[in-house]
């Protein structure tokens, strides 16, 4: 599959004039066609939603566009709880999956009225505690352990993650929670990321659905929703094809029909959670080539770094540049992209082939959509860069300021010693 970028040299030299790189861009038309997409894959389903994960790109303007397209709002901490109520997400809109969570939380999160998804069976003695009750619709995360594998040969490790209930677990949970008030359960797993398969939504959701149908037979707690929660992935490189949602959603259906359909449960509400695949692909990273170094390799130093873009220093992740241009022009040069933090892993790419870059040149850096400008941070007194909204009718709105020098020392400004500084 070939990677274009959604905004073309000519845009982002229009662009520049105004805001200077580095800045993450999104293509508002894009978003906007892929929630239109989802919500028709699942459209089978009378209560299917999605509640995207806030986490992935916790910006207000997005959620605004989500919010039009019918979609909730998964949340994992206070401050994201604050964004979708200032977005204007309410009581069951809102789904609230956290872990190892505070009190307090749990307290704001029931008086949004937000669905409540506890990690652990002693969330339900915090629940009490925090809200002096257990609510009536309330949901549980499930982990089976184990490994899980699809044919295609990608696994994941669900026995070595952090989250979720054992089988033993959620079903004493189930029993305790419709003992102490509740009356509409749900279910919610994640078992693999980034999964770039039409497998894994109906595997998982064979998992699940089958544990359904025994909780509600074994606990006679009614079951009204199941969140296949996120693991959709996106094709971060060329040579990967794309996931197709309709069929993702037709081979859920299939399963529901053979599973939950036959027990009596055809009534049951599906719920996504997803981040990466409602917004990765429709967001990109634009730098500027201000260095080049030639020493035992051959570096390009662009204005960004990994303050703009973790992933590829955190988990080695490949991000696809096209050097604004030059998409015609061979790929006959080695080099490590990089940035100007002290970490020797700040780098964008390493040994990869490209046209010949010079000074002055705008690069993209794909698919930074999601978990992109989120998980973005100060090391070296590095700033983050403002976030830009590329609209419908080729407007650019900025939708987040780049932050300057005052906001780096906002936090130091308490005794009067960075007077006189600003």
């Amino acid at each position: 599959m070939e990677k274009k970028p959604f905004v073309t040299k000519e845009k982002l030299e229009e662009i520049i004039k105004t805001y200077p790189t580095p800045f993450h861009l999104y293509d508002e038309k894009g978003i906007r066609e892929n929630a239109k997409a989802l919500k028709e894959a699942f459209s089978w389903n009378k209560g299917f939603k999605e509640y995207f994960a806030v986490k992935a790109t916790p910006n207000p303007f997005i959620l605004k566009i989500l919010q039009e397209a019918g979609c909730g709002t998964d949340c994992s901490s206070e401050t994201e709880l604050m964004m979708a109520e200032a977005c204007g997400f309410k009581g069951h809109d809102i789904m609230f999956s956290s872990n190892d969570t505070p009190l307090s939380e749990f307290k704001y999160a029931d008086e949004l009225g937000a669905v409540i998804n506890l990690d652990d069976i002693t969330h339900i003695a915090g629940v009490e505690e925090a809200v002096g009750r257990i609510p009536e619709t309330i949901s549980c995360r499930y982990n089976p352990g184990g490994l899980f594998k699809m044919s295609n040969g990608i696994m994941d490790n669900p026995g070595d993650a952090k989250y979720g209930m054992t089988t033993e677990q959620i079903f004493e949970a189930f029993k305790i929670l419709k003992e102490k008030g509740a009356r509409n359960f749900g279910i919610h797993a994640f078992l693999a990321s980034n999964t770039v398969t039409n497998e894994y939504y109906p595997l998982l959701a064979k998992v699940l659905f089958e544990v359904a149908v025994r909780l509600q037979k074994e606990t006679g707690a009614k079951i009204t929703f199941i969140n296949l929660s996120g693991g959709i992935g996106i094709p971060y490189r060329p040579d990967q094809e794309p996931n197709d949602i309709y069929a993702i959603g037709e081979g859920v259906k299939k399963v529901y029909e053979e599973i939950l359909a036959p027990a009596g449960m055809g009534d049951v509400a599906i719920y996504t959670e997803l981040g990466r695949f409602m917004l990765g692909p429709y967001g990109c990273l634009v730098t500027r080539a201000i260095h080049e170094k030639h020493t035992h390799k051959e570096y390009i130093g662009v204005d960004a770094c990994a303050v703009n873009l973790m992933r590829p220093a955190m988990y080695g992740a490949y991000h696809h540049i096209t050097v604004m241009g030059k998409e015609d022009a061979p790929c006959d040069h080695k080099y490590d992209v990089t940035g100007s933090l002290c970490e020797n892993n700040d780098k964008f790419a390493v040994d990869r082939m490209l046209p010949e870059i010079e000074m002055g040149d705008l690069l993209v850096i794909h698919d930074t959509g999601a978990h992109g400008f989120s998980m973005g941070y100060n090391y070296n007194g590095k700033l983050k860069s403002a976030e830009l909204l590329l609209k419908e009718d080729g407007a650019v709105e900025m939708i987040r300021r780049a932050e300057t020098p005052k906001d780096y020392f906002a936090t130091f400004d308490f005794c009067g010693l960075l007077d006189g500084l600003f």
